[in-house]
């Protein structure tokens, strides 16, 4: 049989522990034998971020950014046990924070719906998109200890040299600090992303922060997102019968419970970061939501919206079977095979990647899954299964 061609090369981005053992079985079992895979290898695992004292992330980065297209792998961000796990010389930053930030844009996260996999909330019957805005806030930002006796100022100084000053707080006791910010031109690409992601989907906008407590920054968000809407989105929003509101976070969260999906909530950094995993694991799992990030640029880069899942990874060093749902995974592959096709006018390649989708999903409607899945799934002949079994019986399909 020929493979199907490539004319691009992906930036593949590989990663961390279990993920990555997955990772590479994918490859073999569902791509390599049917594509003609071509791309450009970027190893983001910890041990070489660290050879390269994190040099490769950027350069991960500007691929991305050149090529137009990445797919990640789950990567480590690693904490103090871990440092010293990996004997590293820092505490590296997180490889998705300085993806992002290169990158800009929004992160875009749906969960992936299969048949006898229902989600915790009963009234949820379509999927919720999060768009996540994916530069600034405490991914960027810098913190201090503060002991007893000091004080901590927020200083601001214009191009003229001349100073704005605030007092952050007078410390009688020992205390933390940490000052984030963001850009005027990112929240307006976050905004327009956002608006034009929910025009060829058809959905309902909602964003939500807390301008009534964060009267400058927050506040900056809803103005920024409202003064676009109103100048380049309303009328466009109106003929496609759907609506853009804002209000405050702690009511979007009261009325996404409510609702019966098949909406897109915009959340800043880090609402985003925490809502999203909220939504995959009411959906039914974190192993079950595909993640997309979409560059004002242009630039596109998919990923697996979870973890290493270093738990199984001990296990398989062990030599003992694992049941890790590489769903995720397989759908940062399919979504960056199907825009590459898309970009590079290779239908094939996109029908291909369509089709591997729908054969996971048969898979899974038949009864064959991850450990994870079956202990949720209400199908009556379902049946758990290890990692590569599980594979091996989307290949059959496909």
């Amino acid at each position: 049989m020929s493979k199907i061609q490539m004319k691009t090369p992906l930036v593949e981005m590989d990663g961390d522990e279990m993920t990555r053992i997955v990772w590479k079985l994918l490859k073999e079992k569902l791509i390599l034998p049917y594509v003609d895979l071509k791309t450009e290898y970027y190893d983001l695992g910890l041990p070489h971020r660290e050879e390269t004292q994190d040099q490769v992330t950027v350069d991960a980065a500007r691929a991305n950014l050149r090529l137009g297209v990445g797919v990640k792998c789950a990567t480590i961000t690693p904490n103090a046990q871990r440092v010293e796990e990996y004997h590293l010389s820092k505490m590296w930053k997180s490889p998705n924070a300085t993806l992002r930030a290169i990158l800009d844009g929004t992160v875009f996260r749906r969960p992936i719906i299969a048949p006898g996999i229902e989600p915790y909330i009963p009234t949820w019957k379509r999927p919720i998109t999060i768009a996540r805005h994916a530069y600034g806030d405490i991914y960027k930002s810098v913190e201090l200890r503060a002991p007893a006796g000091s004080r901590a100022e927020l200083c601001v100084t214009d191009a003229e040299g001349r100073e704005t000053r605030e007092l952050i707080h007078a410390f009688d006791g020992d205390g933390i600090v940490m000052g984030m910010h963001n850009l005027d031109r990112s929240i307006e690409s976050f905004a327009h992303s956002c608006f034009k992601f929910a025009l060829d989907a058809g959905e309902n906008l909602w964003f939500g922060a807390k301008d009534t407590i964060s009267k400058t920054y927050d506040h900056r968000f809803k103005d920024i997102f409202a003064e676009i809407y109103e100048r380049e989105y309303k009328a466009a929003f109106e003929e496609r019968g759907i609506e853009y509101f804002y209000t405050l976070i702690d009511d979007i969260v009261a009325r996404i419970i409510r609702s019966e999906g098949g909406v897109i909530w915009a959340c800043k950094n880090y609402d985003g970061d925490v809502m999203s995993d909220m939504v995959a694991t009411a959906f039914g799992s974190l192993g079950m939501m595909s993640s997309v990030l979409v560059s004002p640029s242009g630039a596109y880069e998919y990923e697996a919206a979870h973890g290493t899942v270093t738990r199984h990874y001990y296990k398989y060093l062990r030599g003992e079977p694992t049941s890790t749902n590489c769903i995720a995974t397989l759908w940062a592959w399919t979504g960056a095979l199907k825009k590459r096709g898309e970009l590079d006018g290779t239908p094939e390649l996109s029908a291909f990647a369509s089709r591997l989708e729908d054969a996971a999903i048969r898979t899974i409607g038949d009864g064959i899954m991850t450990g994870d899945l079956a202990a949720m799934s209400k199908l009556e002949n379902r049946r758990a299964v290890g990692t590569e079994a599980f594979l091996d019986a989307i290949a059959e399909r496909l």
